[in-house]
C-alpha cells in the first residue's frame, strides 16, 4: 500500500454519528428478541454480525505505519509494513478493537533519517494515530524518539537493537544486546560452537553496530580475547564493494580459529557475501555470524554458498509449531491475496514476527486500558504474558521491552535456518549492558526510567 492510497483510504473514511448506535441496553434487548424469534443459533449469528456492524459503524482508530518502502532498507523493511498490515486485516476481521475498526496510515519515510521524524511528526500531529508500528535501523529510531517524547506518542520497535536506550514511549519487541549478540558471541567462543579465538567485527557505520562492538570488545578483552584478536571495520549505508576489506578477512582468519561478526544493515549485505564466496572463503573457514540477515534478506541471495553460516535471534520460520506454521501459512496467503511481490513464495523471519505481535499486543493493552490513551495502554502492557507465532513471550514489568528466547541457526540451501543452539526459556531483557554500563538500569515502575543501581 502506498502512502497516497492510505491517505486516500483515510480521507474516505466517514466519521461516524456517535448518537445513532446502539446503546449497550438497546444492543442485548434487540439480541433478546431475535433469540425469541429465531433460536439461539441464529441468536449467536446474529451477534457476530451486529458486533462486525457496530464496529463498522463506529470512528476507526488510526494507527501509523512507519517502514522504508524505498531506499536500502526496503529490502528489510517492507515486510514490517506488510506483516502490520495482515495484523490489523486479522484483528478487523474480528470486530475490531472495542469495537472499533482499525485503520492504518502508511507512510514511506524512504530510508531518510529526517525524513523518519517529518513522517513521525505528521502521523501524531496531522493524522492523530493513536500508535505507531515502524523504524528498523537505530538511526531511524533516534531520530524520531525527540518526535515521540515530545507529543506522548507510542511506538513499537520491531527490531534487534544495542541498548543503552529506556524510553518512556517506545515497547521494543527487538532484542536488546543480551538476548542475541553478547550469547552469540559466547557460542562461538565455547566448545560447542566452535571455541573461536579471533573476531573481526564488521559492520554498516552508524550507532547499532558501533554501540553493539562497543559492547561485544568489553566483553572479549573480559574474557581475556588479547587486542590483536579483534578487528573492527565499518562501511557506509549501501556499500557495494567488500573486495578488499574480504581480502582482509581472509588474511585474518590464515591459521583458523577466526569468526566474523556481522552488523551489516540493508542491501549491502548481498554484495558481502557474494565476495565472500568469490574469495574461497566458507564458514568452515571463517563463520559469519550475522545479527540482520534472516530470511527476509535471504530470500534474495544465493545462498548455496551461505551454507553452515550462523544468524542469532529470537525466531525463526522453521520453529516446527501448530501456531507458527499457521503463521507462516497466514503470511503467504495474505501475500498472494494482496498480489505483493513474491506472493506465496514469501517466508517469515524475527522481525517480521515481532512487528506482527507488537499489533496485537498492542490491541490487547488497549481492551485491557479501555482505551487508546496512551498513558493508560501503557500501563496496560506492563507483564503482559502472551503467545507469539514463535512461542511464549512477556513484556518486561517496568522496562518497556520483551522477554525472548535466543536460538542461534545455521544456514540452510533452500534459505531456512536449522536451529543450532537456544536458551534454556526466555532471557530477561537488559538495556544497560553488564558490560559496559554495569551500574545502570532501566525501570519505568520504581524509577523515572534509567537510573543507577546501588552498590
Amino acid at each position: 500500500m502506498s502512502e497516497k492510497t492510505s491517505n486516500e483510504a483515510a480521507s474516505a473514511t466517514q466519521t461516524a454519528n456517535t448518537d445513532q448506535h446502539p446503546s449497550r441496553r438497546e444492543f442485548l434487548a434487540q439480541s433478546t428478541k431475535a433469540a425469541a424469534g429465531v433460536g439461539i443459533a441464529a441468536l449467536l449469528g446474529n451477534l457476530g454480525h451486529w458486533a462486525l456492524s457496530y464496529a463498522a459503524d463506529r470512528e476507526p482508530i488510526k494507527i501509523g505505519v512507519l517502514h522504508s518502502l524505498s531506499g536500502t532498507m526496503a529490502i528489510s523493511e517492507v515486510s514490517l509494513r506488510d506483516v502490520v498490515l495482515m495484523a490489523v486485516e486479522e484483528i478487523n476481521a474480528k470486530g475490531g478493537v472495542m469495537g472499533r475498526k482499525i485503520q492504518p496510515v502508511v507512510v514511506d519515510p524512504a530510508s531518510n533519517w529526517d525524513l523518519f521524524a517529518e513522517k513521525a511528526k505528521q502521523l501524531l500531529l496531522q493524522d492523530k494515530v493513536a500508535v505507531v508500528f515502524g523504524c528498523w535501523t537505530s538511526v531511524s529510531r533516534k531520530s524520531v524518539l525527540p518526535v515521540f517524547e515530545k507529543n506522548n506518542g507510542l511506538l513499537f520497535y520491531p527490531v534487534q537493537y544495542e541498548g543503552e536506550e529506556c524510553s518512556h514511549n517506545v515497547f521494543y519487541t527487538g532484542a536488546a544486546v543480551n538476548q542475541q549478540a553478547v550469547p552469540a558471541v559466547e557460542y562461538l567462543m565455547s566448545k560447542e560452537g566452535g571455541g573461536f579465538k579471533k573476531f573481526y567485527l564488521l559492520g554498516t557505520d552508524y550507532v547499532y553496530p558501533r554501540t553493539t562492538n562497543k559492547i561485544l570488545r568489553a566483553m572479549l578483552l573480559a574474557k581475556k580475547v588479547p587486542p590483536a584478536n579483534i578487528m573492527e571495520e565499518y562501511t557506509p549505508f549501501h556499500h557495494q564493494d567488500y573486495q578488499t576489506i574480504v581480502g582482509k578477512i581472509k588474511k585474518f582468519a590464515a591459521g583458523g580459529g577466526a569468526c566474523v561478526i556481522s552488523t551489516i544493515n540493508g542491501d549491502s549485505n548481498v554484495p558481502f557475501y557474494k565476495e565472500f564466496a568469490n574469495q574461497g572463503l566458507r564458514a568452515e573457514d571463517a563463520p559469519i555470524m550475522a545479527f540482520s540477515v534472516a530470511e527476509d534478506e535471504l530470500r534474495g541471495m544465493d545462498t548455496t554458498a551461505l551454507v553452515g553460516h550462523l544468524a542469532a535471534w529470537n525466531y525463526f520460520q522453521s520453529i516446527d509449531t501448530p501456531e507458527n506454521k499457521k503463521f507462516v501459512a497466514d503470511f503467504k496467503a495474505y501475500c498472494k491475496r494482496n498480489n505483493l511481490p513474491d506472493g506465496d513464495r514469501r517466508v517469515t523471519d524475527d522481525p517480521i514476527e515481532a512487528a506482527y505481535f507488537g499489533v496485537h499486543v498492542w490491541k490487547q493493552a488497549v481492551e485491557k486500558a479501555g482505551s487508546t490513551e496512551v498513558d493508560k495502554v501503557r500501563k496496560a502492557v506492563y507483564g503482559m504474558e502472551f503467545m507469539a507465532p514463535g512461542g511464549k513471550k512477556k513484556m518486561d514489568e517496568a522496562n518497556h521491552h520483551t522477554y525472548k528466547q535466543v536460538l542461534i541457526g545455521e544456514i540452510l540451501k533452500d534459505g531456512q535456518f536449522k536451529v543450532v543452539w537456544q536458551s534454556k526459556g526466555l532471557v530477561k531483557p537488559e538495556p544497560w549492558s553488564e558490560y559496559t554500563n554495569p551500574d545502570k538500569g532501566c525501570d519505568w515502575v520504581k524509577h523515572q526510567g534509567t537510573y543507577q543501581k546501588k552498590g
